[in-house]
C-alpha cells in the first residue's frame, strides 16, 4: 500500500516537475552559460569569452544611468506604494472605529482604488502619455487651472522631470492591489484585542502603530519584496511612454530596456545575458536584504 502511494506521488509530480525544469530551470541555465560568450542569436557556434562581458557592464555607462535609475526606483515604489495601500487599508477597516465599518462611502473606495488592476500595461502607457502631453494633457490642463501654470512642463521630454512620471504610474498602478491585500489582513485582526487597546485609552494612530502594523507585518514584507522586483524591471512602461530608447539623455533608461536593444537591436546575445544574470542577482541579493530587515523591523514593532 505505501509503495502503491510512492508511485502515485511520483506520477502525480513528475510531470509538473518535468515542466517547470524545461521551461523555467533550463532557460535560466542557458542564459547563464550564454553570458560566457559571445554569441550574437543568429551563428550556429558562440565564442567563449569568460567573464568578460561582466567585466564590460561596469564600464558602459548606459547600463550604469540604468543601474542608477532602477535604483531610484527600487527606493521609492515600495515605500510610496506600501505607505499609501497602508492608509488606505487603514481608511477602509479602521476609520469607523473597532467595528471595521471604514469611512463612509469604504465600499466604492475599494472599487475605485483596485480599478487599474483591471488595466493592462500597455493601457496605462498610452493613458498617462495622454496625461502628460505637453500642450493638452490633462495634466498641465489642471495646473493651468488652480493657477499653477508656472509648474506645466513637458513632463516626459525633460530629463528632471521623465523618471519621477514614470515611477509615479508605478505606484498609481500598483497601490490597489496592495489595499486589497492590506484591507484583508487587518480584517484578521482579532476585533477584541482592538477593544482592549482603546478601553484603555489608545487612539487610532497608536492602535495602528502598535497593535494593527504588527499583524499585518508579514503582509507589507511580502509586499516590499514583489515591488522591488517590479521595480526592478519597469521596461513596459519605460518603452511605451518615453519617446527614444531610455527617454531624454538617458533619464528612463532600465536594466530590462538596456538588455533587450542589445539582444534585438545590436545582435549581442551574450553581453545581454550577462546583463540578465547581473540582474538576477541583484534581484536575489536586494530580496534577502529586504527579508532580513523587514524581519528586524518586525521584531522591533512587536
Amino acid at each position: 500500500m505505501r509503495h502503491g502511494k510512492y508511485r502515485f506521488l511520483i506520477g502525480a509530480l513528475a510531470p509538473p516537475l518535468l515542466l517547470y525544469g524545461v521551461f523555467v530551470v533550463s532557460p535560466y541555465a542557458q542564459a547563464f552559460s550564454l553570458a560566457l560568450t559571445d554569441w550574437d542569436g543568429l551563428s550556429a557556434e558562440a565564442g567563449f569569452v569568460g567573464l568578460s562581458n561582466f567585466a564590460d557592464l561596469w564600464g558602459d555607462k548606459l547600463f550604469l544611468a540604468a543601474l542608477r535609475n532602477n535604483g531610484f526606483m527600487i527606493l521609492v515604489v515600495p515605500t510610496a506604494t506600501i505607505a499609501l495601500a497602508l492608509f488606505f487599508s487603514a481608511c477602509l477597516t479602521l476609520g469607523g472605529g473597532t467595528r471595521r465599518r471604514g469611512v463612509r462611502g469604504s465600499g466604492l473606495y475599494r472599487i475605485v482604488y483596485f480599478f487599474p488592476q483591471l488595466l493592462s500595461v500597455a493601457i496605462l502607457g498610452v493613458l498617462f502619455q495622454f496625461v502628460y502631453t505637453p500642450g493638452n494633457g490633462l495634466l498641465n490642463g489642471l495646473l493651468g487651472a488652480v493657477g499653477l501654470g508656472g509648474l506645466e512642463r513637458a513632463w516626459l521630454a525633460d530629463p528632471a522631470s521623465a523618471l519621477p512620471a514614470v515611477t509615479a504610474v508605478m505606484i498609481w498602478s500598483a497601490v490597489g492591489f496592495y489595499v486589497v491585500l492590506f484591507t484583508a489582513a487587518m480584517e484578521s485582526v482579532p476585533v477584541d484585542v482592538v477593544e482592549a487597546a482603546v478601553l484603555d485609552g489608545a487612539g487610532r494612530f497608536t492602535v495602528f502603530r502598535r497593535i494593527t502594523l504588527p499583524l499585518v507585518w508579514d503582509s507589507v514584507q511580502v509586499a516590499y519584496v514583489y515591488l522591488g522586483i517590479l521595480a526592478l524591471d519597469g521596461f513596459a512602461l519605460v518603452q511605451i511612454m518615453t519617446v527614444g530608447p531610455g527617454g531624454p539623455d538617458n533619464a528612463t533608461e532600465v536594466i530590462g530596456l538596456t538588455l533587450y536593444r542589445s539582444a534585438f537591436t545590436y545582435g549581442e546575445f551574450g553581453y545581454a545575458s550577462a546583463m540578465g544574470v547581473t540582474l538576477f542577482f541583484i534581484t536575489l541579493t536586494l530580496t534577502a536584504l529586504a527579508l532580513r530587515a523587514t524581519k528586524r523591523e518586525r521584531v522591533e514593532l512587536a
